[in-house]
């Protein structure tokens, strides 16, 4: 359990690193430089979903959404400087519910 939530964590944080360089090129005017570490990010954000212990892709990504959508809120707030509102933290939490129970409810063996 704490594997799974530690590697969509460095998914998440992969994920929106290699997305924000792409945003930074493209919408704050940034050197295309921005894009090989995007694209090394990306990279890395795809290798991790791979390790989720998940029978089925679609699981992993579909637990994977909740996680993104709440570490976005935390980028938000950590890097962009911008504090998410009741609302975002309201739909963060909804979302990380949704995700647990994806990941860790129990099923038919």
């Amino acid at each position: 359990m704490i594997t799974s939530v530690a590697v969509y964590l460095g998914a998440a944080v992969a994920e929106i690193a290699g997305c924000f360089a792409f945003w930074a090129w493209l919408r704050l005017d940034k050197s295309p430089a921005w894009l090989f570490p995007g694209m090394i990010s990306l990279a890395v954000f795809a290798f991790l979903l791979t390790r989720i212990d998940s029978g089925f892709a679609g699981r992993a990504y579909a637990a994977y959404g909740g996680v993104y959508i709440a570490s976005s809120f935390a980028w938000l707030w950590l890097v962009e400087d911008q504090i998410p509102d009741r609302w975002d933290i309201i739909g963060g939490v909804v979302c990380l519910t949704g995700a647990a129970v994806i990941l860790w409810g129990p099923r038919p063996a």
